[in-house]
């Protein structure tokens, strides 16, 4: 008899098994079914890597728990990004580029635009109140900002270099190092992970080792038919491929955290739920970043020249730094309000839909803007947005611009007092 916290991770398992069968049979499926098997077994693999690091979080120092579980629960992420990048390396004439840029951009709007706004919304209904972060997380606000900051250049000088992944990479390994300092903390654990960590030790680090290697397995075997049968399934069914890449594809491997994070928020936890997502953000806004001309250069064979992009690529990056940019000023004071979060949503909803709108009209102009010019207009919204913020309440700024100096980067005591439940 499956004992019943269990139940979750034998249908998880169950899930991927399509997946995993077509994968090793190597069967001719149609894209569509190709699309949907994959990203079932990922989605699933999602869950089951988040729970194994939820548990091996008991067993490992809180400075390993930082660098190596953060990294591992967005494996899926990942995994679909550098395929799309090792084969633009390859064959450099191609779309994979273009496909690249687009999930990495998609999943980091993704997880403000909704994840964040959607965390802010549950509680005000619950609470009535506002998210507010502990204290400590200045240090990932902070991190975030200077990332931003750094990431506003990219679009600027028109290339996306070797460098520019140092620097990134820079951001988030000085990151972990800081936060690796932090008083060690408890983790909060529920479902299927609770009960794992109630195991006796050995029986759990060996379980927590399965799930580990079959999930990253899973996830491995199926990222590169997940990302062609969404390209395939695109052309198929005269739908955007570069929609589908940018947000069916982070939806199908950040699933899991939104869950999660949803979870806490309905329990009262908001700041744990937006405090996870912001340390998700920071990865990838580092990280995942700073990874694609690196890979993009191994498969390559040179760091010279850098990944093609396009004017339209610039201007996604641009958007995406522009969303992240007002994101650090609304977390300046470590609260995210319910107007905040509707203005995330709001803002996120509008880039989305307003190109296929004004193309819909027969591509004619709105408000003498062609559909590939809405996105630069919703990056000017951003940032006048952002200006509004600071110039209403200049300490945001000064908050800003204190915590990104090395000094105040030093990592305060972990508080257990929730400050959510104190308003």
């Amino acid at each position: 008899m499956i004992p019943r916290p269990l139940l979750p991770i034998f249908v998880a398992v169950l899930v991927t098994l399509p997946g995993l069968f077509v994968a090793i049979a190597h069967l001719p499926l149609a894209a569509p079914a190709t699309a949907l098997l994959a990203g079932l077994a990922i989605l699933a693999a999602s869950f089951l890597l988040l729970w194994a690091c939820d548990t091996a979080q008991s067993d490992i120092s809180q400075g390993l728990a930082l660098a190596v579980v953060a990294l591992v629960a967005v494996l899926p992420e990942y995994a679909v990004d550098m395929y799309f990048t090792w084969q633009a390396g390859k064959f450099p004439d191609s779309e994979y580029a273009h496909y690249a840029i687009a999930n990495m951009t998609g999943a980091n709007r993704l997880l403000i635009g909704v994840a964040w706004a959607l965390i802010a919304v549950i509680y005000w209904f619950k609470c009535r109140r506002p998210v507010r972060l502990e204290s400590d997380r200045r240090l990932e606000v902070g991190f975030l900002g200077a990332a931003t900051l750094y990431a506003l250049f990219i679009p600027i000088k028109g290339s996306l270099e070797w460098y520019d992944g140092l620097v990134f990479a820079a951001i988030y390994v000085a990151y972990i190092l800081l936060a690796s300092r932090r008083g060690v903390e408890e983790a909060e654990v529920e479902g299927p992970a609770a009960y794992l960590v109630a195991l006796p030790t050995v029986k759990r680090r060996v379980v927590t080792a399965l799930l580990f290697l079959f999930s990253a397995g899973i996830v491995l075997a199926n990222s590169e038919r997940f990302c062609e049968g969404l390209i395939g399934s695109g052309k198929l069914l005269g739908i955007s491929e570069f929609l589908l890449v940018q947000w069916l594809a982070p939806i199908a491997s950040e699933a899991p955290e939104f869950v999660v994070a949803t979870m806490f928020a309905l329990r009262g936890n908001a700041g744990l739920a937006l405090g996870s997502l912001l340390s998700a953000k920071l990865n990838q806004w580092t990280l995942l970043v700073g990874m694609i001309p690196g890979v993009f250069a191994l498969s390559s064979g040179s760091i010279t020249p850098p990944m093609p992009l396009s004017t339209f690529q610039m201007h996604e990056v641009m958007l995406t730094a522009a969303q992240s940019l007002l994101a650090v000023a609304m977390l300046s004071t470590l609260r995210l309000t319910i107007g905040q979060a509707v203005l995330l949503f709001t803002l996120f909803i509008g880039q989305l839909v307003a190109p296929g709108l004004v193309q819909a009209a027969g591509g004619t102009s709105f408000l003498g803007l062609q559909p590939d010019q809405m996105h630069p207009l919703f990056t000017l919204l951003y940032l006048v947005a952002t200006l509004v913020l600071f110039l209403d309440q200049p300490q945001r700024l000064r908050s800003v611009v204190a915590w990104l100096s090395p000094r105040a980067l030093v990592p305060v005591p972990v508080r257990h007092t929730d400050e959510n439940e104190r308003g």
